[in-house]
């Protein structure tokens, strides 16, 4: 028994707005991921002053909370859809295919839920940490 593409799909039109979906979201995130990096890397002091101060800094401010967002959601999502268009073009079983979809959504929502978990709540300011391995504004 040949496997039916459409019994895999939500909609009728699911399949336009997935592929729509990882166009727009391949572009956005090419933007996003050059300006963290730019940002990161070349405007700032390279990578050698990439450390715990520098990401607690960054993280201080609302924007780069949001932009880190941005770039995890929608890595974590156009990469999941990736995976599922992989899976229904080349498993032939429907019940694997099933489980194979199942175990990469699963994995797909612990890495937003983690992720953004970690983003938001983020506190740069630990009391155990050594004093000159925190951003200065934690001192005042």
């Amino acid at each position: 028994m040949a496997y039916n593409l459409a019994s895999a799909t939500v909609g009728g039109n699911f399949e336009k707005f997935a592929w729509l979906f990882m166009r727009l979201s391949g572009v956005l995130l090419l933007v996003l991921v050059f300006v963290h990096v730019y940002s990161n890397l070349i405007a700032g002091d390279g990578v050698f002053k990439l450390d715990f101060a520098f990401v607690a800094g960054k993280y201080a401010s609302p924007f780069w909370q949001l932009w880190d967002f941005g770039i995890l959601w929608l890595a974590v999502l156009h990469g999941t859809n990736g995976v599922r268009a992989i899976i229904l073009d080349y498993v032939s079983s429907p019940a694997k295919a099933f489980w194979l979809r199942m175990f990469i959504y699963g994995a797909a929502v612990l890495m937003l839920v983690s992720g953004t978990f970690t983003i938001f709540t983020f506190d740069p300011c630990l009391t155990a940490a050594d004093p000159n391995d925190l951003p200065s504004f934690c001192s005042e």
